[in-house]
C-alpha cells in the first residue's frame, strides 16, 4: 500500500467532534481563526477540527486529540462586523504527526490522512440503527444531514448516529477513532437497545 502524503494544515481545536460527511456550524471571532478562515477560502484548502484534550476554545492554545477530521468550508457569512459564521463539512479523518504554534497563536500540524472506511452494507442484525436514522432524517426541522444520504452504508449510518446521540464528547471521539464501521455500529446498536430505542432482533 502506498504511503499517504502528510499534509500541513491549521488546526481548530473545539469542544466538538466532526465526522466525515458531517456538518459543523462555527462562529468565528478570534483573529487567529478569522485569518485561518480567510486563508482557507482564498487557497481552497481545508483546516483540521480536533476535540480538545486539554484547554479551552478561546485564549491560550489548547492541546488536541491525535485523531481529527478535515473540515472544508461549505458556506460562510458575516452579518456583523468581526463575527464570521461558517458551515464546514467533514472530509477525511487524519492523525496528527506533530504540531507547531504560529506567532498569532494558531496551531498548525503535520497530519497523515486516514483512508476512507470501506463501504459495507448494514448487516441485517443492525438494521434498527439505519431505520432509526431514517426516522430522524425524515424530521428535517430538527436534524439535517448533507446529501447524499446513504442509509445502506454502515460507516455513514454510524457517523450520523454518533453525531446526534447525547453521549459524552470523549465517547464520540473514541467512535471516530475506530476503523471498523461494523464494530462502531454494533456499539451504537447496543447503546440504543439498552435504552429501549430499538427492538431486538
Amino acid at each position: 500500500m502506498a504511503e499517504r502524503t502528510a499534509l500541513d494544515i491549521p488546526l481548530f481545536p473545539l469542544h466538538a467532534v466532526l465526522f466525515p460527511g458531517g456538518r459543523l456550524p462555527l462562529r468565528v471571532f478570534e483573529t487567529r481563526y478569522m485569518d485561518m478562515t480567510r486563508d482557507c477560502l482564498r487557497e481552497g484548502q481545508p483546516f483540521g477540527v480536533c476535540l480538545i484534550k486539554h484547554g479551552k476554545e478561546v485564549g491560550e492554545i489548547a492541546v488536541p486529540e491525535d485523531i481529527g477530521c478535515l473540515a472544508h468550508i461549505a458556506e460562510w457569512d458575516m452579518q456583523q462586523l468581526g463575527v464570521l459564521h461558517v458551515r464546514a463539512s467533514g472530509g477525511l479523518r487524519f492523525r496528527i504527526l506533530e504540531t507547531q504554534a504560529s506567532g498569532n497563536g494558531l496551531l498548525r500540524a503535520s497530519v497523515e490522512p486516514i483512508a476512507p472506511e470501506p463501504e459495507l452494507s448494514v448487516p441485517d442484525r443492525l438494521l434498527g440503527c439505519a431505520n432509526l436514522l431514517r426516522l430522524v432524517a425524515a424530521d428535517g426541522d430538527k436534524v439535517q444531514f448533507d446529501p447524499p444520504h446513504r442509509f445502506d452504508d454502515a460507516a455513514w449510518v454510524g457517523y450520523r448516529l454518533t453525531e446526534i446521540l447525547p453521549v459524552p464528547l470523549i465517547a464520540k471521539q473514541k467512535l471516530l477513532e475506530l476503523n471498523d464501521p461494523i464494530v462502531r455500529l454494533e456499539i451504537l446498536h447496543r447503546f440504543l437497545e439498552q435504552r429501549g430505542l430499538l427492538t431486538s432482533g
